[in-house]
């Protein structure tokens, strides 16, 4: 029964996906919704395109594992990159009037840094959707009383993912999000509304967790510490500005005032809201901290569901599949669409000798979709075999862009001096820190991004400096 009503739920994701790709003429309609949304779906899609299956079964198993320091890069540095690029790169990037975020690079410097750093940010892309397309994997196996494994539940969601997103692009994610992202913040409100009752109400649930210092750091913070915690809130709030996904929902605003206020309430929309699935699992450890403690131990990231099934009754277990499965479907297809973007756009569409036509370009795009949905699928199976987590995967997707991207997108935008022997400098520098230190210090409490984004940052201003005074 609850299986027959998620699939009910994924056939009508689908078809309004078919129905919003009428829309769908050019390859700008495909990739920017024409530019034309209001507040409202760009919000939306700027909120959903965070809020997928690491906030929901990531998050809180992190939490539970590592306290409050497991929430600085996600959902703190997660919430601080949308506010951050609203207020500061929306409306500069929307007036260059740009397809992608790396026509920035090509424009601003040259053909090879656009190269560089297209293929850094469009493999970045390979932890984030993997990680939904595990989460997908994981409902599947869950939803079929475990005779479908997680693994075969991987393969059928990528190509479920794969379908929902080639026929609309945008257009689909935009008006399939717009409306999924309601019900799964309702839903989600109202479970942990039957876990508090469950528990013995909100009140009692809170002062228990502030009696047992539930969000307070329970060690030192010596200068070593602090420098860890920025590193893991930067990787995200800085590593993840230079996103095609975060881009493209910008571009698909109607004007730049819509571009960048819907950054700024999707970020605080996102740390509002993430406090509900924080909240359920903590309530979860009140409720029954028996099946909590084992699993803890055993699979940390189906706490939530494995709750929900032993301890509400059907209807909110549809509620709360149908919801996730409908957020994290949003979000695969908005970051499955990105990356197959850029290839498409930043790499592969100057190897032609004569330009595209508009028709060629949306086949061309098509068909990176599905070879990057199969790489994904692969990397999502690899991942299993490693016991990589889902919170782990997403944040080591933004370590290369940190790196790679950033120092030249900012520099280029804000620094009148930066050129491209400077960008040249700084990611070459970034990518050669950042390599050296992961291999030769794979342990080191403080990442190595971090000095990889110094390098990265020196680099810029002695290239740029150098280059500027050769002329």
């Amino acid at each position: 029964m609850l299986l027959t009503f998620v699939m009910l739920y994924i056939f009508i994701s689908l078809a309004v996906s078919i129905w919003a790709a009428r829309r769908v003429h050019s390859a700008k309609d495909f990739y920017t919704a024409g530019r034309s949304l209001p507040l409202s779906m760009v919000t939306a899609m700027m909120f959903a395109g965070w809020f997928g299956a690491e906030t929901v079964l990531g998050i809180p198993a992190t939490f539970m594992e590592e306290g409050v320091i497991g929430l600085i890069s996600d959902p703190l540095g997660a919430a601080a990159c949308l506010i951050i690029f609203g207020a500061f790169f929306a409306k500069r990037l929307y007036r260059l009037n740009m397809m992608t975020i790396g026509d920035f690079y090509r424009r601003r410097y040259d053909r090879g840094i656009e190269v560089i750093t297209g293929l850094a940010i469009a493999l970045s892309y390979l932890g984030w959707v993997a990680a939904q397309i595990t989460a997908l994997g994981m409902m599947i196996h869950l939803l079929s009383a475990m005779m479908i494994s997680i693994e075969q539940g991987i393969m059928l969601g990528t190509a479920i993912v794969l379908v929902y997103t080639i026929v609309g692009g945008l257009w689909s994610v935009a008006i399939t999000t717009s409306i999924q992202i309601v019900i799964t913040v309702i839903s989600l409100s109202s479970i942990a509304w039957l876990f508090a009752n469950q528990a013995g109400g909100f009140e009692l649930v809170i002062n228990h967790a502030v009696e047992n210092k539930a969000f307070s750091l329970h060690e030192e913070v010596t200068p070593l510490l602090a420098l860890a915690m920025l590193t893991s809130f930067i990787t995200l709030a800085f590593g993840s500005i230079p996103q095609q996904d975060v881009f493209q929902r910008a571009n698909a605003a109607r004007n730049e005032n819509i571009a960048a206020w819907s950054a700024i309430l999707g970020g605080s929309l996102y740390l509002l809201f993430t406090a509900v699935p924080l909240f359920m699992a903590y309530t979860a450890k009140l409720i029954d901290p028996t099946l909590v403690s084992q699993l803890m131990a055993t699979n940390s990231e189906s706490l939530l569901p494995q709750m929900i099934e032993q301890h509400l009754p059907l209807g909110a277990q549809v509620i709360f599949y149908g919801a996730l499965v409908g957020v994290i479907m949003g979000t695969s297809a908005s970051t499955l669409l990105a990356p197959s973007f850029m290839i498409t756009e930043n790499l592969l569409k100057g190897l032609f000798r004569k330009p595209l036509n508009d028709q060629q370009t949306l086949l061309l795009t098509r068909i990176v979709l599905v070879c990057f949905a199969m790489l994904v699928c692969w990397y999502a199976l690899w991942s299993r075999e490693q016991d990589t987590g889902i919170h782990a995967m997403v944040e080591a997707a933004y370590k290369v862009t940190l790196v790679v991207a950033f120092v030249p997108l900012v520099a280029g935008l804000f620094w009148s001096k930066a050129n491209q022997v400077g960008a040249w400098w700084s990611v070459s520098l970034g990518l050669i820190t950042w390599i050296s230190l992961e291999i030769a210090l794979p342990e080191s409490p403080v990442g190595a991004q971090w000095w990889g984004l110094v390098a990265g940052s020196f680099g810029m201003i002695f290239g740029s400096n150098f280059g500027w005074k050769a002329k």
